[in-house]
């Protein structure tokens, strides 16, 4: 089995009492915090509990700015790739699901991925929310508008370890409604 990073969407935030009332399952991806996925939660940033694991190494953001961010970082990669049919198809999807799954939060849980390693997983989140993904918001921002041409034609070169995740209804962990 996999080691994931899964992406929900929620109108409220998790705290130590109680979880969301609704919880929206938008995206798992393996082995890693894919680029989308720090996008996504790239606006308003916060550590959360866990809606899964003890440790509160939830991550939280405003959802209506990470997925305004992400579309706009996928069209940029896109005027690079416009005879890529997978790519386009990816997009088409990403987009059709983060609309139908809107909500006011995104919430990322990160257990899997950061107990992967001798550190302390709430170590890991602090540094995920005030190093990793400001850095990949602020390298998308600068290629959106065309100020940081390197870091886009990487992406672009490997567009599918960045957006290629799995976007479903049910994710492997999933809560009902």
């Amino acid at each position: 089995m996999a080691n994931r990073s899964y992406l929900y969407s929620a109108d409220s935030m998790p705290n130590e009492a109680e979880l969301p009332q609704r919880i929206r399952c938008i995206s798992e991806h393996n082995w890693d915090i894919p680029l989308a996925h720090k996008l996504l939660v790239g606006r308003a940033t916060t550590i959360v509990p866990s809606m899964i694991w003890n440790p509160p190494i939830g991550i939280a953001a405003d959802y209506a700015g990470g997925a305004a961010l992400l579309r706009d970082l996928l069209h940029a990669v896109g005027q690079g790739l416009e005879g890529d049919a997978e790519f386009a198809a990816c997009m088409a999807r990403t987009t059709a699901h983060l609309e139908k799954q809107q909500a006011k939060y995104f919430i990322l849980e990160t257990g899997e991925i950061v107990s992967m390693t001798d550190d302390d997983p709430a170590a890991s989140v602090r540094h995920l929310a005030s190093e990793d993904i400001p850095d990949a918001v602020a390298k998308a921002e600068a290629a959106i508008t065309g100020q940081n041409d390197d870091w886009l034609a990487s992406v672009r070169a490997y567009w599918q370890t960045h957006f290629a995740s799995f976007y479903s209804d049910a994710l492997y962990f999933s809560f009902p409604n």
